[in-house]
């Protein structure tokens, strides 16, 4: 008996070990902090920018973990002369909507001169670089080719190298992950501000990492050094980094929208409304001559993994059939990682296309033909093939970018 009793006091304690243990990883896990490349540069690579005038390239989203942003974290810190901000569509300060061009002023706060590289220029000009040594950016991505801060980066890099200026890319996660690719690559015929490179529409890989890709394989060559990350891993969900999420521009306010967009941004093409002017954009869509039980019923019917339909009507405040009462679908995804956004956002393209065509419409304006990357999705779609025919049709450039990408990832 007292032998029994020891025999069950020491599985207790075994038992008590390990559950002690199992309770700690989950803990340690949810505190699982990432340093973005901003808090990384102060500790760790401050000398880089010391006995320079600095160019900041920022948002709103250029913050680090406490949500201070880095104009003040610059502009404060007595080793570092900021001496320019430089803002992206929607702004320094993200107070412009999609597409609104802001010009040139001085920032209230810091005194400084913003200039904007979303108005008459996309790339920052000799006269904009005349006070600055080194240009610095630090803005979040959303992870989909047609989100324009990418191509900001990209022109930056092309005026610091015609200007023999340093450019430093600080890194921040991909939102939607580092290991999910898909969709169509770009073909160069179709190259725009919403899409200049060959990648793959959704194409999981962090603003470092694509700044060191558009550097060497489209030749660049700027004198480019990413600030990377510490503790960011490829299979992070966004909300396991401990980061706080700034909405990237007015219509990106959640680390879900950035999981949807790449589906339900290629609606921007077409008479549907895409959201915009409700308080879930990209997750709301609908035109005032759908049926929204039909639509919601067709596309659940559908089985698409990781995601789910619910009928909905909604009247946009701007844009799209403002002040319109419009029918759709909010589309919930349920599993992200089994979430499969560009045949989801062709799937729901192809069903309103074939459910009301008398009515649906690809757009000129907010070129579909754009956002996709090519000319040819368009046609299948409108001579009826399936999405799985489309998909097969893309597939075959996607091993080549594949390979390309992986000499570019920074992180495992």
């Amino acid at each position: 008996m007292k032998r029994m009793i020891i025999l069950f006091t020491i599985c207790l304690f075994t038992f008590g070990i390990v559950f002690s243990k199992s309770v700690t990883a989950v803990k340690e896990k949810k505190n699982q902090k990432v340093r973005p490349g901003i808090e990384v540069l102060l500790k760790e690579e401050k000398n880089v920018l010391r006995g320079k005038k600095v160019g900041l390239i920022t948002n709103p989203t250029g913050i680090d973990s406490k949500l201070t942003s880095i104009v003040d974290l610059l502009h404060d810190d007595p080793d570092i002369n900021l001496t320019a901000l430089f803002g992206p569509e929607h702004g320094v300060r993200g107070d412009a909507q999609a597409g609104a061009s802001v010009e040139y002023y001085i920032d209230e706060k810091t005194g400084l001169p913003v200039y904007s590289l979303y108005g008459k220029t996309k790339k920052p000009t000799p006269e904009m670089l005349k006070d600055v040594e080194i240009l610095v950016f630090d803005i979040q991505d959303v992870g989909t080719r047609y989100y324009t801060y990418i191509y900001t980066m990209a022109y930056a890099m092309e005026a610091a190298k015609e200007n023999e200026i340093p450019i430093i890319v600080l890194d921040r996660p991909n939102p939607q992950g580092g290991e999910s690719v898909d969709g169509p690559v770009l073909e160069p015929d179709f190259s725009s501000f919403v899409g200049m490179y060959p990648i793959q529409l959704k194409h999981g890989m962090t603003v470092g990492e694509l700044a060191t890709l558009f550097n060497k394989e489209f030749k660049i060559g700027a004198d480019l050094k990413v600030i990377k990350m510490k503790g960011w891993k490829r299979d992070m969900d966004y909300d396991d980094t401990g980061l706080p999420f700034v909405l990237p521009s007015p219509n990106m306010p959640t680390v879900s929208t950035s999981f949807v967009y790449p589906a339900t941004g290629l609606i921007e093409g077409t008479n549907v409304s895409e959201g915009r002017g409700t308080t879930k954009p990209f997750e709301l869509i609908g035109a005032p001559y759908i049926n929204s039980d039909e639509l919601a019923g067709k596309l659940n019917a559908l089985r698409l993994p990781g995601v789910k339909f619910r009928a909905a009507s909604f009247t946009p405040t701007f844009s799209k059939h403002a002040g319109t009462l419009s029918h759709g679908v909010e589309i919930f995804v349920t599993d992200r990682a089994e979430f499969k956004a560009v045949p989801t956002g062709l799937h729901i393209i192809k069903t309103i296309h074939d459910l009301y065509p008398g009515d649906f419409e690809f757009l000129a304006a907010n070129n579909f033909n754009l956002l996709i990357g090519n000319g040819w999705v368009k046609s299948r779609i409108e001579e009826g093939s399936s999405v799985d025919e489309i998909m097969k049709e893309y597939q075959v450039k996607q091993d080549a970018f594949k390979k390309v990408r992986k000499n570019y990832l920074l992180y495992k």
